[in-house]
């Protein structure tokens, strides 16, 4: 029989399985606290797997099917998504997926399959992050606010704008923000909730706060402690895809390349930091990734500035020997 689970509609598979997928989605966000947006690319990617394997087999997928497939059976998913032109980035996140829910129904006692663990993800080159320059960073904070003529929702998106460039936030723990979680009279750290609920403490320039607190001056609606402090135009919370439609309306305006995005000016952020000398791990801090190595992907972005430093400072570059 189909079924659907609840988050993302239309997963085809018999009904002993569609249980077993719905309790391994409540343990990803409940027990390992996974974003819901997370939790539904890892959905899609699960639900794709089994259509795959609904043609490939010719029947619907059970827990039986999944404990009985071979490499080959993997690797045919694999090249069937090469052919179908999917991305290297995007298979590799799906078998992440598909390991995660095997590893998971294994611990539980459900179905072991170690087929899968001889499966190699897909090669991928340096993926490098997309940030802007100083000067189109400047650019777009100086103007979102002539976007729309109602002057709070300019101070809205300039506040915004402002905690990605500034802060290092992504859009949606600043989405997430409090009137509560703002720094009080005398202090300047913002505590931000991210991925896996871990939180981390962010420094605010001036400058970001005194555009939270005229966004919150002008702002026409209520704005309890413990609600969303960004509203849309009616006063509900403001959804992300707002802020990307002034990214893309500033890029036509301001004739900034396609990489301008809201997440680019979290890019943005730790790129000039390192440019001008910041330390890797205080910006692995301030980004709140787990890893180093997340992080220094971001040497690869300017290495032009990484050589200024190296002509200015070394010893033998000054001497040009």
């Amino acid at each position: 029989m189909a079924g659907d689970t609840g988050i993302v509609p239309g997963l085809q598979a018999n009904s002993d399985l569609l249980h077993l997928i719905e309790s391994w989605q409540r343990w990803l966000a409940h027990e390992k606290r996974m974003s819901a947006h997370t939790l539904q690319a890892y959905t899609r990617d699960l639900s794709a797997f089994l259509d795959f394997l609904r043609e490939h087999q010719g029947y619907l997928p059970d827990t039986a099917m999944l404990a009985g497939l071979s490499t080959a059976d993997f690797r045919a998913w694999m090249t069937r998504r090469t052919l179908n032109g999917l991305q290297k980035s995007s298979s590799a996140r799906a078998l992440s997926t598909l390991r995660n829910f095997y590893r998971w129904a294994a611990r539980n006692g459900h179905f072991d399959n170690p087929a899968i663990t001889a499966l190699r993800s897909p090669r991928q080159g340096l993926q490098v992050p997309k940030a802007l320059d100083e000067q189109d960073a400047r650019a777009a904070l100086d103007s979102v606010q002539d976007l729309d003529e109602r002057p709070w929702i300019g101070k809205r998106d300039t506040a915004i704008l402002l905690l990605l460039y500034g802060a290092g936030l992504r859009i949606g723990e600043a989405l997430s923000l409090t009137p509560a979680d703002l720094p009080g009279p005398g202090q300047e750290v913002l505590v931000v909730t991210g991925k896996g609920n871990k939180q981390r403490q962010l420094p605010l320039l001036p400058v970001i706060q005194q555009a939270l607190q005229d966004y919150m001056a002008h702002c026409p609606h209520d704005l309890p402690p413990d609600r969303p402090l960004f509203r849309g135009v009616r006063g509900g919370p403001l959804s992300a895809r707002i802020v990307q439609g002034r990214m893309q309306e500033l890029r036509g305006w301001l004739g900034l390349p396609e990489k301008a995005t809201p997440h680019a000016l979290r890019h943005s952020f730790a790129t000039h930091l390192l440019a001008g000398g910041g330390d890797l791990r205080a910006i692995q801090e301030l980004l709140g990734h787990a890893s180093l190595s997340t992080t220094q992907r971001y040497t690869a972005v300017d290495s032009a500035g990484l050589r200024r430093v190296y002509d200015q400072a070394h010893p033998r570059a000054r001497r040009g020997s």
